[in-house]
């Protein structure tokens, strides 16, 4: 994770004065959908945990200023809820294949029914990783009730309240594979695909007719071959640092990607993001656009779906301004001359 935050701070911007930046465009196209800037909410699990709003609040804002919402499959609500809480949203859905077919297809099914048109493989989590914090602090699906646990919740009487007075926390969509206190080792031992391989990748290609996106990709060559096997792009990601420590920076990786897939295939990018000028940064260096979690889960946490809003405004004032202070009047005119 520090290295992916490191790899950003590197990046040096090279302004180009003397020309008018008034107004800019820092619209963008992705798979052939118009985005209101180079930005999707990517997908995070346990969000209700956070804030009893949860994954709805997020979907919300993403329809409401032009920009895609990710649901992942370890997700706190239902496909169908989080669809019909931003029917006009776009509403892609992040897919982890577990061991159990008949769970793998209705997932997808699921997703093809709602109208969902994007949906992103994981591909590095086949096996999870030690998430020693977690494990330390107890975090399972619903809270481990431990002294710690219940001096905090003391400190939080709101979100207590709230907690018992909406829905239990579940993984949502894997209702009855995933049943009880489940931690996040024990949820990828149980259901995560440990065999999962090209063919897999291939199998969903032939079930699913619309955007496919592989994401968990850190090398031109697992690029090379997912496109390959079918998929319409990548997603240049390291789980936000949270699977195998020593991966490379994500930003590092990402014009070799680049270079080696061409101008066709979908190239996005996340694990890092926290500024505006990371989203610049990606985006003249390769990426068509970016993925934020943890941005917007301290929105969330701070202030529900208006503290989602807020991140947002913050993010976009901030792009918006990098692109006026380099000297760049719409994000299709990002390229490799202003990052060094």
């Amino acid at each position: 994770m520090a290295r992916n935050r490191a790899a950003f701070e590197q990046v040096a911007l090279v302004p180009t004065y003397l020309e008018p930046v008034a107004d800019p465009d820092p619209s963008t196209t992705v798979g052939g959908e118009r985005l209101a800037l180079p930005l999707a909410f990517g997908p995070t699990g346990y969000t209700r945990m956070m804030h009893h709003a949860g994954e709805a609040a997020v979907a919300r804002v993403a329809a409401r200023n032009g920009i895609p919402y990710t649901l992942s499959t370890v997700g706190t609500t239902t496909i169908e809820d989080v669809v019909g809480a931003a029917p006009s949203g776009r509403n892609w859905f992040q897919l982890y294949l577990t061991t159990d077919p008949a769970t793998n297809d209705a997932l997808v099914d699921r997703a093809l029914a709602a109208g969902v048109r994007t949906i992103m493989l994981t591909v590095d989590t086949a096996v999870a990783a030690r998430h020693l914090r977690d494990i330390r602090n107890g975090l399972t699906i619903p809270p481990t009730l431990t002294p710690r646990t219940l001096l905090d919740m003391a400190r939080h009487p709101g979100w207590v309240a709230n907690k018992l007075t909406t829905p239990p926390i579940t993984f949502a969509s894997l209702a009855g594979l995933a049943d009880g206190s489940v931690d996040a080792v024990r949820v990828a031992d149980r259901m995560f695909e440990p065999t999962l391989s090209l063919d897999h990748l291939a199998w969903l290609r032939r079930r699913w007719p619309h955007t496919l996106l592989v994401k968990g990709v850190v090398s031109a060559s697992d690029a090379r071959r997912a496109v390959d096997t079918g998929a319409d792009g990548v997603v240049v990601s390291n789980h936000g640092g949270r699977q195998l420590d020593r991966t490379p920076a994500t930003l590092d990786v990402l014009p070799e990607i680049r270079a080696e897939l061409g101008t066709g295939p979908t190239v996005l990018l996340d694990s890092g993001v926290r500024h505006g000028q990371d989203v610049l940064a990606a985006v003249a260096l390769g990426a068509d656009a970016v993925l934020v979690g943890r941005a917007y889960l301290y929105g969330l946490m701070a202030g529900g779906e208006r503290g989602v809003q807020r991140a947002l405004d913050i993010l976009r004032e901030e792009y918006v301004r990098s692109l006026q202070l380099v000297g760049v009047r719409s994000t299709t005119q990002l390229g490799s001359r202003v990052v060094r």
